[in-house]
């Protein structure tokens, strides 16, 4: 009676230190995993971060000029000024000024994403209209408006002839920028899935190129429009008409481009580089390195078992 007693407590003896080792062996493999992945985590922890700091650029650029705050109201595409819309050889030329005010024009006008400023030099923004969605600035429009009845600014053919270009191009910029701030948030959060499985780098590295192209042409086109503007209104002498471009707005745009163009570098080099989790538990990389521990484990618990059930049942 004493021996089936002697080998039930030697079998649940052997259960326990099977459980303990696969236990040791398990929390020894995850180490290695880690320590195997360790270039893809930071890797992709890195993307993340640049994700996050192009969301924040492009939030700025979507909410710059919404509001006449000295922050907001300090970041705009471009900027109309008209102060000294009376051609410098026109004689009493601060009186004509004077009247050109009073006939409603405002002293600037500046441009965001989502709608346009207006104000006196002396006084700052004094005015910003409603957000809009798909907004685009339409100088003809506005200046008709500012102006009372009967008055009237006559401009150039060659403002006129931008302007359906200025409406479609304002639209791409729109979207492209609303899309581009949606997908660097979601992005914050998708990049580090690529650290389970190599199969996940290429749906993530291609919403990373959609992303910065979405970006890039935004703030190409934003940087264009700017310039466009500055160049047929300033070459026409008789309105004379100074364009300042806003280089904050520009320069968070490009910003943006720059981190979002780093993260596409970061998970187009994860789509071949750097081992994954799935790489090192089915053997494919790292296997050199994993078995070293776990094998040793795996060898010292198998040993065991099975010496030890023949010892009982020698016994």
């Amino acid at each position: 009676m004493a021996l089936p007693g002697f080998r039930k407590r030697r079998s649940a003896n052997a259960a326990n230190a099977d459980g303990s080792a696969k236990g040791g062996a398990s929390a020894n493999n995850d180490a290695i995993i880690k320590q195997l992945t360790k270039t893809r985590r930071n890797a992709a922890l890195v993307s993340s971060f640049c994700y996050l700091l192009a969301f924040v650029f492009l939030v700025l650029v979507e909410i710059g000029n919404t509001k006449g705050t000295k922050v907001l109201g300090d970041i705009y595409f471009f900027k109309l000024d008209l102060a000294n819309i009376i051609p410098q050889s026109v004689p009493s030329l601060s009186l004509m000024n004077s009247i050109a005010r009073t006939l409603g024009l405002h002293d600037f006008y500046q441009v965001g994403l989502w709608n346009f400023c207006e104000g006196y030099d002396d006084e700052g923004i004094t005015y910003c209209s409603t957000p809009t969605n798909l907004w685009w600035f339409n100088p003809v429009e506005i200046l008709k408006n500012e102006l009372f009845a009967g008055a009237s600014i006559p401009l150039p053919n060659q403002v006129n002839e931008i302007l359906n270009y200025l409406h479609l191009a304002s639209n791409i910029m729109f979207g492209f920028f609303l899309a581009s701030t949606i997908l660097d948030f979601l992005m914050i959060f998708i990049a580090p899935v690529v650290l389970y499985s190599r199969w996940w780098s290429m749906p993530v590295g291609i919403m990373s190129f959609i992303n910065f192209i979405l970006a890039l042409v935004a703030a190409a086109i934003g940087t264009a429009m700017s310039l466009i503007f500055k160049y047929a209104l300033t070459s026409q002498s008789d309105l004379n008409i100074q364009v300042e471009t806003g280089t904050k707005m520009l320069a968070f745009s490009w910003i943006a481009v720059g981190f979002t163009f780093l993260s596409f570098i970061i998970h187009s080099g994860l789509c071949c580089c750097c081992t994954s989790r799935r790489d090192v538990r089915t053997g494919r990389k790292g296997s050199q390195s994993m078995p070293a521990g776990s094998m040793e484990e795996k060898s010292k618990t198998g040993s065991k078992l099975p010496s030890f059930g023949r010892d009982s049942t020698k016994s």
